[in-house]
């Protein structure tokens, strides 16, 4: 399981540091692509083929259809150099807006990264409605 909070910068070459206790998790490569939250998520290989997998089970509905090009058509595959940097591509992160200052964290099976400043802005607004939150989950059957 991938949990916690690192705070990072990402270099003038596009190499952001992938904090130690994730490296061991994530193997010598692992797969890099856009979220639907304007960060980015790191997948494990194992865990990226396994979501593949369930892409292929979605019917090819045009939602579905945007959804996987979004998804898999930004995928690379990265691994970290001997100082745990991977270089992050271009176009990925233009996608986050990943300048600088960066936020990683773990969530579950996968990583996400994020502007710091946009991650600030969105943990703010989660903590404002986490109440509402926990209702809707509550709701749907999921007891905290």
């Amino acid at each position: 399981m991938l949990s916690g909070e690192y705070l990072h910068s990402i270099d003038a070459k596009g190499r952001l540091t992938i904090p130690a206790k994730f490296r061991d998790v994530l193997g010598e490569e692992f797969v890099v692509t856009k979220s639907v939250d304007r960060c980015l998520l790191i997948f494990p290989e194992s865990d990226w083929a396994d979501f593949e997998q369930e892409l292929k089970k979605l019917p090819r509905s045009k939602n579905a259809r945007d959804y996987i090009r979004h998804m898999v058509g930004s995928a690379e595959k990265v691994g970290p150099d001997k100082m745990g940097r991977a270089l992050i591509p271009q176009a990925l992160r233009s996608y986050a807006g990943l300048e600088k200052d960066v936020v990683l964290t773990g969530v579950l099976d996968r990583i996400e990264i994020w502007d710091k400043s946009v991650w600030d802005e969105n943990n703010s607004k989660t903590s404002d409605n986490i109440d509402s939150i926990t209702e809707e989950l509550a709701a749907l059957g999921f007891n905290i």
